[in-house]
C-alpha cells in the first residue's frame, strides 16, 4: 500500500497533514460561530467571530497532539495560532510572514526539524503557494477561472517539491498532480470527516460508506501507480539550490522575463549523471547497518549486494532502510546479483524489502527456499575485467546438519593484482577447511572479517594466511553480543592490519584498483558535530 502512496505522491494527503488539521480547525471554528451568535448573553460577552478562533485553536491543538506533532501538523498549527493573535488584535498580517512566524517557532521548540524531509517538503510547498497565490487573486470566480487556480496550485505545488525530492529521495512521481488532485478532495473533504464522524458516532453505513470511496481511490491510485517514476542519483548540493532558484523562475507569472531559464537551472538535479567504477575496478561499500551485514560492491556495469542487512522488527529492515535507499542515492534502480550468504535473519533480514524495491537479476544463497542459485565453491565469473569467485561452501557443507554459519557464501573479489575476501560469518572448521582446500585463494589485501569479529572466528591460522592490510568489521554499536572480541582484535593487531570499523567509522568504502587498494570511512568524509572522535 505505501509503495503505491510514495508513487504516486499522495503520501502527505493520507498521513496526518496540515492539511486535516485547518480542515479540523475550521470546521469547530465554524460550528462554535454558529452557535455561539445563537445565545445572546454568550454573544454579548464575547464575539461569536472570536469565539470561533478560539476553539479553532483549541481543535487544531488537540488534534496536532493526537497527531504527535509531526513538522507538518506543527506548521499548521504555529500559523493558526499567529493568525488568530493577528485577528483577535484586530492587526493584519501578511501570509508570508505569518509562514515566516510558524517557522521560527518550529525551530525554536525543535532545531533539529531541519534534518527531517518533512520539514523541508512541508515550508516548501506552503512557501511556494503564497508564492504563487498573488498572481490567482482576482483571477476571477467562474468555473474556468477556479479550475485553472487549481491546476496552477499542483503545478506549484509539484515543482516546489521537485529539488526536495531528487537531493532527499531521488524520486519524483510523474503523475503526482493528477493523483493529488483526485485524492486530496475526496480525503479531506469525504472520507476525513466520515472516519471522524464514525468515531463520534459508530453506524455502520458511514463505515461502509467510508470504506467504498477509500476503494474507489485505491483503485485509482494503483492505476496512477503503474506510470513511471522519475528517478536519478542524488544530485550535489549546489545543484538542488540551482533547482530551487529554477522553480523560483518557472513560478512567475506569465509574462515575467527569466521563465525559461528556470527550466534550464532544474536540468543538472534532473540528469545527475551515475558515479560508476573504471573498467577493471571493484568499488565496495560495507554499510553501517547496525549488527548484520549489508555490503554493496559495484564494477563498470553490475552491481552486486553481498547480504541485503539485518531485519529490525516486522515493520521494519535494512534492505528498506538503508540498502535500497543507498542504491537510489547512486541512481542504481536494477542489481545483476543479490547473494544472500546464510539464514541468519543479521544477514538476510532485508532480502523481501530487497527484492519488492528494485529488479534483481539473479539471487544467489546458501538457502534451499529461495529459488535461487545455490552458492558452490568454484562459481567463478567476470564483471568488467573484475573478476569474482565463490570460495565456501561445498557441498559436503550442505549435507552436514549444521549451523546456517557453515554454509556462508565466501567472495573472493580480484581487480588486476589487488583482491578483497568477504567472508560473511564462517567460523573457525569452516576457516580451517579453506586452509586445507585452497590456501593460495585466500591472500587478499582487504578481510571483511568473519563473524563481525566474534571468538568463534578469525583464528590465527587463517589471519596469517589472508595477510590482509585492512580489515573491516561490519558490527552494531555496543553489540549485545560483544563483538568484536578483545583476543580478535589483538590477533589482527599483531598481524599488522588496519582495523575498520562500522559501529565507530560508519560505511566504510573501500576501492580495489588494479595496482592499488584505498579505503576511506564515512564518518570522516561527512563528519557532523555530533559524531564522536
Amino acid at each position: 500500500m505505501w509503495p503505491t502512496f510514495n508513487r504516486t505522491g499522495v503520501t502527505h494527503a493520507l498521513s496526518i497533514s496540515g492539511l486535516h488539521v485547518t480542515m479540523v480547525a475550521a470546521l469547530f471554528g465554524w460550528l462554535v460561530n454558529v452557535g455561539w451568535r445563537r445565545v445572546t448573553w454568550l454573544a454579548l460577552r464575547l464575539p461569536a467571530q472570536k469565539a470561533g478562533v478560539l476553539a479553532a485553536c483549541l481543535a487544531a491543538l488537540f488534534y496536532a497532539a493526537l497527531a504527535g506533532f509531526a513538522v507538518p501538523a506543527q506548521r499548521t498549527l504555529y500559523m493558526l495560532l499567529v493568525a488568530a493573535l493577528a485577528m483577535l488584535s484586530g492587526r493584519i498580517v501578511a501570509p508570508s510572514r505569518t509562514l515566516a512566524l510558524a517557522l521560527l517557532v518550529v525551530l525554536i521548540f525543535d532545531p533539529w526539524a531541519v534534518l527531517a524531509a518533512g520539514f523541508w517538503l512541508s515550508f516548501g510547498a506552503v512557501a511556494a503557494l503564497l508564492y504563487v497565490g498573488s498572481a490567482e487573486v482576482g483571477a476571477g470566480r467562474g468555473w474556468r477561472q477556479r479550475l485553472r487556480a487549481w491546476g496552477v496550485v499542483q503545478w506549484a505545488a509539484t515543482l516546489a517539491s521537485l529539488p526536495i525530492l531528487l537531493l532527499l529521495f531521488q524520486q519524483l512521481s510523474l503523475v503526482s498532480p493528477l493523483a493529488n488532485a483526485v485524492a486530496i478532495p475526496l480525503i479531506s473533504f469525504i472520507l476525513t470527516p466520515l472516519a471522524l464522524l464514525a468515531a463520534l458516532i459508530p453506524w455502520w453505513p458511514i463505515l461502509w460508506l467510508a470504506h467504498t470511496v477509500l476503494d474507489w481511490l485505491m483503485a485509482f491510485l494503483v492505476w496512477c501507480a503503474a506510470w513511471p517514476v522519475w528517478q536519478a542519483p542524488a544530485p550535489p548540493l549546489w545543484a538542488a539550490l540551482a533547482a530551487a532558484g529554477g522553480v523560483a523562475l518557472c513560478l512567475l507569472p506569465r509574462g515575467m522575463p527569466g521563465r525559461s531559464l528556470g527550466f534550464v537551472l532544474l536540468l543538472p538535479a534532473m540528469f545527475w549523471p551515475q558515479e560508476r567504477p573504471p573498467a577493471g575496478e571493484a568499488w565496495i561499500d560495507v554499510l553501517d547497518v547496525g549488527q548484520g551485514l549489508a555490503s554493496v560492491v559495484r564494477t563498470r556495469e553490475h552491481t552486486l549486494i553481498y547480504d541485503p542487512g539485518p531485519l529490525y522488527s516486522a515493520e521494519s529492515d535494512a534492505g528498506q532502510r538503508v540498502v535500497v535507499p543507498y542504491l537510489r542515492t547512486l541512481g542504481i534502480n536494477r542489481v545483476n546479483m543479490l547473494m544472500v550468504t546464510h539464514r541468519d535473519s543479521d544477514h538476510s533480514g532485508g532480502m523481501a524489502s530487497v527484492l519488492a524495491a528494485l529488479t534483481v537479476d539473479e539471487v544467489r544463497s546458501s538457502l534451499p527456499e529461495n529459488g535461487g542459485v545455490r552458492c558452490l565453491a568454484g562459481q567463478r565469473w567476470v564483471w568488467d575485467g573484475v573478476t569474482f569467485e565463490v570460495l565456501h561452501p561445498v557441498a559436503e557443507n550442505y549435507a552436514a546438519d549444521g549451523k546456517s554459519n557453515h554454509v556462508s557464501c565466501v567472495l573472493r573479489i580480484e581487480a588486476g593484482d589487488r583482491r578483497a575476501l568477504l567472508t560473511s560469518d564462517i567460523e573457525a572448521p569452516d576457516e580451517a577447511a579453506l586452509l586445507a582446500r585452497a590456501p593460495e585463494k585466500l591472500t587478499a589485501d582487504v578481510l571483511l572479517v568473519p563473524h563481525h569479529g566474534s571468538k568463534t572466528s578469525s583464528t590465527a591460522a587463517f589471519i596469517a594466511a589472508v595477510n590482509a592490510r585492512d580489515v573491516v568489521i561490519p558490527v552494531g554499536y555496543r553489540s549485545r553480543f560483544g563483538h568484536p572480541k578483545a583476543e580478535v582484535l589483538a590477533r589482527y593487531a599483531a598481524a599488522g592490519s588496519s582495523v575498520w570499523r562500522t559501529d565507530r567509522d560508519g560505511a566504510v568504502q573501500v576501492l580495489l584498483k588494479p595496482s592499488a587498494v584505498e579505503l576511506s570511512a564515512w564518518r570522516d568524509e561527512h563528519r557532523r558535530y555530533w559524531h564522536g572522535r
